[in-house]
């Protein structure tokens, strides 16, 4: 399969956040070929689409709950700990594995159509979920979900992870559309030796270690009082040293940060739901200074509640300027980097979150008819990205490639039909309140 796209405006998303003008990315069996101005552009044996718009890379949502479409709305005034103890985990028991699958799916779709083509996401019932993502055609880090709390084994749930992983390898499927990963959830449902533990597994299969981390102020008193905070736990637990991904981290001191920078360790902010749960600003500003990788996540869809990764980029500059005070702290193109490039850093991924060489050729199309886009896309770059990031977002997604499959044409899936998926969330709702 060979594809040429080819738009007035291409990002690539480089380090630099580079716009291109009059471009073309080229996909040849999944995977991009050549990016660059159609005036240098190399001949091309294949098809060519002419668009009208922005091309940018698919954009990586580095921590995610999305079954949860099916809790979407429950417990929404309340904060973290209460959220999850009253409402989210009563009703997680509850859900079957064929549940999570069709929240999943829901999810994925979701996703797809705000432009968003990768999730980490932390769950159980892996291969429901997996399949699911499969059948809408997107991307996922799938940490299966381990906690040490009545009616589960921390063990038997890391077990079967390094058994799938053993089993299938830690990527598979069309496009390597999958990949497997640990999920512990926090060091307030697991012990330190048992972080630890699951540390060791993950690092035996170079996978992904995700683990919450100082979401809200009070999740982690004990820890602090005996540690000094969660990440120092990880540290005197040997944790850090592999891929980890610590997601929210809301609450680091100075001195976190600096351990999070030395280790490579990757961090999910999550500012809608932080914000809508009242746990905090993390501090983004210093975190990128010190060159720790952060990307973007959304959380769950019970606690945000959408799946708009267009949305977290938004919030993560607006909640950056407000807290420090300085309109500069973060701009336009750092926002859309967090949510690409910085996602697949994040992950420890180099061949997602980029229109370079090598790379998937995970690709959205924005349309420019809105009126986001009247100042014209021969705008200066910094108006146009300004536009894109704080004014348009994911409203004119209009077309979605995952490894070059067109999965999402003219705003709706090409795989899924999304009134069926929303009916099929609709009943496993209604049957959870009822029981």
């Amino acid at each position: 399969m060979s594809l040429r796209l080819h738009a007035p405006v291409v990002l690539p998303c480089d380090e630099s956040c580079t716009v291109v003008r009059d471009a073309v990315v080229d996909i040849v069996d999944g995977r991009i070929t050549h990016v660059g101005p159609i005036s240098s552009a190399p001949a091309f044996d294949g098809e060519v689409r002419s668009l009208t718009g922005i091309l940018l890379p698919g954009l990586v949502n580095t921590h995610a709950h999305s079954p949860m479409t099916v809790l979407r709305g429950l417990g929404s005034d309340l904060p973290l700990l209460r959220w999850l103890q009253e409402e989210i985990w009563p009703n997680e028991g509850r859900m079957t594995a064929q549940d999570v699958g069709t929240g999943m799916l829901l999810g994925a779709v979701e996703m797809l159509r705000h432009g968003v083509t990768t999730s980490a996401e932390m769950y159980f019932h892996g291969p429901e979920l997996v399949s699911s993502v499969l059948e809408a055609g997107s991307r996922v880090v799938f940490g299966g979900a381990i906690l040490d709390v009545p009616g589960m084994s921390w063990q038997s749930l890391t077990d079967d992870i390094s058994s799938w992983i053993d089993s299938d390898g830690l990527r598979f499927g069309p496009g390597e559309r999958v990949e497997l990963a640990y999920g512990p959830h926090s060091a307030y449902t697991l012990s330190a030796a048992q972080l630890s533990a699951i540390a060791v597994e993950a690092r035996a299969r170079g996978a992904l270690f995700m683990v919450h981390v100082a979401e809200s102020p009070f999740e982690d008193e004990a820890v602090r009082a005996e540690y000094g905070s969660v990440p120092a736990l990880l540290k005197a637990s040997d944790v850090l040293g592999g891929r980890v991904l610590s997601a929210h981290s809301v609450h680091l001191s100075d001195d976190d940060i600096a351990l999070y920078a030395s280790f490579g360790v990757g961090v999910a902010h999550c500012p809608g739901s932080n914000a809508k749960l009242a746990s905090g600003i993390a501090r983004v500003p210093e975190m990128l200074a010190a060159g720790v990788p952060v990307g973007l996540g959304t959380d769950g869809p019970a606690s945000n509640d959408d799946l708009d990764l267009f949305e977290e980029a938004r919030l993560a500059g607006l909640l950056a300027r407000v807290s420090t005070m300085d309109a500069t702290v973060l701009g336009a193109a750092r926002a859309l980097l967090m949510a690409t490039r910085g996602g697949a850093a994040a992950l420890g991924r180099s061949d997602i979150g980029a229109l370079e060489a090598g790379r998937w050729g995970d690709v959205v199309h924005i349309a420019a008819d809105d009126p986001a886009f009247a100042t014209g896309l021969d705008a200066p770059d910094s108006q146009l990205l300004a536009n894109l990031v704080w004014g348009s977002g994911s409203r004119r997604v209009t077309d979605v490639w995952v490894a070059g499959d067109h999965v999402v044409a003219g705003g709706e899936s090409t795989r899924v039909d999304r009134g069926e998926a929303q009916a099929a969330v609709s009943a496993v709702a209604a049957r959870l309140r009822s029981a």
